[in-house]
């Protein structure tokens, strides 16, 4: 089969378990079938049911299905049942263009290819609550963004449980050692995308943290809690580059303030007006999250934000690789905040004293105008969590920090304060506005 000569994609139903909380997720291109699986931890209780849960269950079939339609891109897209109305269509739309922007930059296909979703289905009338509790789902990623978010809202008394997408063990550690309830939603991609990604199909990023949203909504409305509490934060505000045409394309649209718009906006017309789905964190950049989760001691032996342990495979490194984007910024945004010895004693080294290293940070500088593709801060955090260090008797000695300091001259430099100064737009709900 030649993926790219496919001209179709079916959205070929789901099936939902309640007996067990398994979804089957159904898609076609052209001849071939593909079904992708989740398990979702049931309540004690009988969950949820009606029209709230079905509409969910059909926002993560639509969502999840970017995975399997950018294998081959087809133009033509049909549902086997009522597909989304015209406004669904041009949010999927929005979602596949903009969340498949990386992929589409690095495979150098056409912007046009990306919105292939047509409807002229009106919407039908918003539907009522569901009754929902006040206590918040909060997802775990194993990082110190989801750890500062969880310390918070734990200060006042609104985690009804942690949560996690997927079956890594470092994150399941991470959520033990905060002592919450702690669920886990298991996904199983379908084994034929594989061999077709190795058969030549296209393949690249997609935005994953919109595809476990959708996942984290059905579960939200299955336990009876009143929102999902992410730990987005402002700096994934940034574009990671604009292509030639001028256009923005960021490494993290689907933690950006635009798709909580996008996902609050459906969530609260067709699945459930008392659910809440917005970010702990939006209003901070990167370096105020790092500043305060230099604090939460507990957790510097478990944590980890290096992709390589996330993969649906398993974990690739064990905590850190001391290599990636990731390992790289974090190590540079808890520096000002931490000392060298406690920082080598998380990473198991001193990145910041290898010569080997000098480059893999620069890039986070961002002088080319490109940041890495990857979830890290703005460019201008990395220039002035560097800038602070060059004033640091204990860091300006750094083989790193000395070799990249020269090449700032000239530049300005934000002062570090200010870019922890919490700003910005956010949908928090009022009650939790100041909650640090």
């Amino acid at each position: 089969m030649d993926a790219r000569a496919c001209s179709e994609f079916l959205f070929d139903g789901h099936d939902w378990q309640p007996q067990t909380g398994r979804l089957r997720l159904r898609y076609r291109i052209d001849d071939l079938a593909l079904t992708e699986a989740f398990d979702f931890p049931l309540p004690e209780h009988q969950g949820r049911t009606g029209p709230g849960l079905t509409a969910a269950l059909d926002l993560l079939h639509w969502v999840a299905g970017v995975s399997y339609w950018k294998a081959a891109c087809p133009q033509q897209v049909s549902f086997c049942s009522p597909g989304p109305d015209h406004w669904q269509a041009d949010w999927l739309n929005q979602l596949y263009s903009k969340g498949l922007a990386e992929f589409a930059f690095r495979e150098e296909l056409p912007a046009a290819w990306f919105s292939p979703f047509r409807s002229d289905r009106p919407a039908a009338g918003p539907v009522a609550g569901a009754g929902l509790g006040a206590e918040l789902l909060v997802p775990m990623g194993g990082g110190k963004d989801s750890l500062v978010a969880w310390a918070r809202l734990a200060r006042r008394g609104r985690v009804g449980a942690t949560v996690q997408v997927g079956s890594s063990r470092l994150i399941g550690q991470v959520a033990a050692r905060t002592g919450s309830r702690h669920l886990v939603i298991r996904r199983q991609l379908d084994p034929k995308l594989a061999e077709l990604n190795a058969a030549g199909a296209f393949n690249g990023h997609v935005p994953i943290t919109a595809i476990n949203a959708a996942a984290l909504i059905v579960l939200a409305l299955l336990h009876g809690y009143g929102g999902v509490a992410f730990a987005n934060e402002r700096s994934a505000e940034e574009p990671t580059l604009f292509n030639r045409h001028g256009q923005a394309v960021n490494h993290q649209f689907a933690k950006t303030l635009a798709f909580e718009r996008m996902l609050d906006a459906w969530v609260r017309y067709y699945i459930a007006p008392d659910l809440a789905v917005f970010s702990v964190l939006r209003r901070e950049r990167e370096l105020a999250i790092c500043r305060e989760f230099a604090l939460l001691e507990e957790f510097h032996d478990v944590f980890s934000s290096c992709n390589r342990n996330f993969h649906l495979d398993g974990p690739r490194t064990s905590r850190w690789c001391g290599q990636c984007p990731k390992c790289h910024f974090v190590f540079l945004g808890l520096a000002p905040f931490l000392s060298p010895q406690r920082l080598a004693g998380i990473f198991g080294a001193d990145l910041l004293d290898d010569p080997a290293q000098i480059e893999g940070f620069a890039r986070l500088l961002a002088l080319d105008g490109q940041k890495p593709f990857e979830c890290v801060g703005e460019a201008a955090e990395a220039r002035s969590a560097l800038v602070a260090l060059t004033r640091s008797a204990c860091w300006q000695g750094h083989v790193v920090v000395q070799a990249l300091q020269a090449r700032l001259n000239g530049i300005e430099v934000a002062d570090l304060e200010e870019l922890c100064q919490p700003d910005g737009d956010h949908l928090l709900p009022a009650e939790l506005l100041g909650a640090n």
